[in-house]
């Protein structure tokens, strides 16, 4: 294919795939399946590779990062972006109405715009001659932060702007917001991972779109509601509204929750129904905002004290309030973390009565100089966990304590442990009530001692009915056990009788990895089974012999000594050896392929990522996860990533699938 025909169908593939997304992002109205779209995307990611010099600045494969910054330009805004007053109550909403026709010497009614006030981060987008130049936040108004590379990762802001003739320089502001829903799995995946929550979705929006490495910011799922224009050259409008419907024909989304009012009582009204819905949109608001509709009545009111006379923002009622904290107890989570969470004394806030609020972990307590009995701030946003803002110390009583993690866990009395640059507390106790499901299925699962027949729903129930309380009371099932259960027969009960006592002749990597001792995955698990030979041996090791093994860091070192020291852990460990354990040993081998490092990347055909990787432990191979000079090859399937072009930087040696297939054959 010749250049012009390369360029030619990139320009076509960009179109189409912007159009289709803002169907989809925008409009929430798609005309293709993801996996059409899916696959335009790769025809067009593929002939970018190919022809670098042709790739279009608004080409949608930006939208999924890939730039580390080093930091934040300042940015001038041409306009500066306005703060806006506040209104308390309906009776201030009237008294703004009476202030702007006073200002205007007018007695007729104002027609107005009422819009939902999306508790987010203000940004400015600058387009010229319809692409985007420049991203910024807020800041003081007067001067944001260019943050163009992540502001290209949401979905919904146009690389591009729609129509055939864009103006020459448009200034579009609005609020980035993050989806309820998205929040929360946000929250939870950072609580998973030890790293710190985010008080509200605000938060986590701003957090999200001042990440250095874009890469982290494509991975959280924003979105933008345009609200207005600042510098506007090649058009004119005349009213908000006209503003609102030309934003949409340029291919951006606006506030669908907006409404054209004749007069402040509409507004009213509009706010009151707002109100009533508040609790049940997917996004968060804390109020409404009031603008005058007419543009040319807006630069007459002009701005006093650097906030537009002609805008004021009616919010909510708050959903913050003050309580006293009457106890403070520890909660013990399935992956086995300490979560302290304050009792306090029943408070209305938004509607809702709060008894209790997370305080997330020691550091925040102590950050935040919490004790038992304080008055505090309390808030509550839509359905997130409520949580103390801060301590009102004037406030504090005599008889206040201060309170400390235990160091023994509150569910099984096992020893509870901080690891280093972690906030988290975790129980060491393998047969944790709390954290027991979680660890059963792990410990039954394919990877581990792969005992067919105990799907999650059998853990659960087997252990609601109180057959197992630890690893080894599986191996105490009986089959008369089994058909007590309701939807039990002779033939599944024996099969799973039959399974479990299989599961005795396993590896002993298999088998460590099966204890779900933290940091300890598949690959760990081989590298101590292979330095150790024994589990004795392994049990008695400290931290400073575990730290002298290749690939074994402080954190893995840290986690196996922790466990092993636990008495609880050794009792279960030796309880699990006199069931009858018989332990394989592991396939030498002395293939050509022995020590060799490799690095999987991209997608292949004939196998999965897990199987070529269990094919070149086979050939005693090593696979890692990054290519360093140590790699000695990179196995390269279909959309590899940046592990491709590391490789080829470095001069690694690449494989394609077929090239690898053929090296292990041998």
């Amino acid at each position: 294919m010749s250049t012009e025909k390369v360029k030619k169908e990139i320009e076509k593939l960009t179109k189409d795939l912007n159009y289709h997304s803002w169907r989809y992002y925008v409009l929430d109205d798609p005309e293709i399946s993801d996996a059409e779209y899916d696959e335009l995307f790769k025809k067009l990611e593929k002939l970018e590779k190919e022809f670098p010099q042709l790739k279009r600045s608004d080409s949608p494969t930006q939208k999924v990062g890939g730039v580390v910054l080093e930091g934040f330009e300042k940015v001038t805004h041409s306009i500066p972006m306005l703060s806006l007053a506040n209104a308390a109550n309906e009776e201030e909403a009237h008294e703004f109405d009476a202030r702007v026709k006073r200002f205007l010497d007018i007695k007729k009614d104002i027609e107005y715009i009422a819009e939902a006030k999306i508790d987010g981060l203000a940004i400015e987008l600058v387009y010229e001659e319809g692409k985007l130049h420049i991203g910024s936040t807020r800041g003081d108004g007067e001067v944001g932060e260019n943050i163009t590379e992540n502001i290209k990762t949401i979905k919904s802001i146009p690389l591009g702007l729609m129509g055939n003739n864009p103006p020459s320089i448009i200034e579009v502001r609005g609020e980035a917001f993050m989806h309820l829903k998205d929040f929360d799995q946000l929250n939870k995946k950072r609580a998973q991972a030890s790293e710190p929550i985010f008080a509200n979705s605000r938060n986590a929006a701003a957090g999200s779109l001042r990440q250095l490495d874009t890469k982290l910011t494509a991975q959280r799922p924003l979105s933008l509601f345009c609200y207005g224009v600042g510098r506007l050259e090649g058009k004119k409008l005349n009213t908000h509204f006209e503003t609102l419907e030309y934003l949409k024909k340029l291919g951006f989304k606006t506030n669908p929750l907006s409404k054209k009012c004749k007069n402040i009582e509409e507004v009213i009204s509009f706010y009151k129904g707002i109100l009533k819905k508040r609790d049940d949109l997917p996004y968060e608001i804390d109020g409404i905002v009031i603008k005058v509709n007419d543009l040319h009545l807006q630069e007459e009111l002009g701005t006093i004290s650097r906030r537009p006379r002609w805008a004021v923002a009616l919010k909510f009622e708050a959903r913050q309030s003050t309580t006293v904290i009457e106890d403070i107890q520890v909660q013990v989570g399935r992956t086995g973390a300490l979560t302290p969470v304050a009792y306090l004394k029943p408070v209305n806030i938004g509607g809702v009565v709060v008894k209790r609020a997370s305080l997330h972990n020691q550091d925040e307590i102590d950050k935040k100089d919490i004790h038992i009995g304080d008055t505090v701030f309390v808030e509550r946003a839509g359905d997130v966990i409520p949580y103390v803002v801060k301590v009102i110390p004037g406030k504090r009583s005599k008889n206040s304590k201060k309170f400390k993690i235990p160091s023994t866990c509150p569910v099984c009395g096992a020893h509870a442990y901080r690891e280093e640059e972690e906030a988290v507390v975790r129980c060491s106790g393998v047969g944790c009530p709390a954290k027991l499901k979680e660890a059963v299925s792990h410990f039954v699962s394919r990877n581990a001692l792969n005992i067919d027949g105990f799907g999650e729903k059998n853990v659960d129930h087997f252990i609601d009915a109180g057959l197992i309380q630890s690893f080894s009371d599986i191996y105490k099932i009986k089959k008369a056990d089994l058909l007590k259960l309701e939807r039990w027969g002779e033939k599944s009960a024996s099969n799973l009788i039959e399974a479990i006592e299989k599961s005795k002749k396993q590896t002993l990597d298999r088998f460590l990895y099966a204890l779900g001792i933290r940091f300890v995955g598949e690959h760990t698990a081989k590298i101590l089974v292979q330095h150790f030979g024994s589990l004795e041996k392994m049990m008695k090791a400290s931290y400073e012999e575990l730290l002298e093994i290749y690939e074994v860091g402080p954190k893995v070192a840290q986690s196996v000594s922790e466990f092993f020291k636990e008495k609880k852990n050794r009792d279960e460990v030796l309880k699990l050896l006199k069931i009858g354990f018989q332990f394989l040993s592991l396939k030498k081998t002395s293939s050509h392929l022995q020590g060799t490092i490799f690095v999987l990347t991209g997608t292949l055909n004939s196998l999965s990522r897990g199987e070529a990787k269990k094919l070149l432990e086979a050939c005693g191979a090593r696979v890692s996860g990054s290519v360093s000079k140590m790699t000695d090859f990179v196995v390269v399937g279909a959309l590899p990533g940046s592990n491709y072009d590391k490789a080829k930087e470095l001069g690694v040696a690449v494989l394609s699938e077929e090239e690898f297939l053929k090296k292990v054959k041998k």
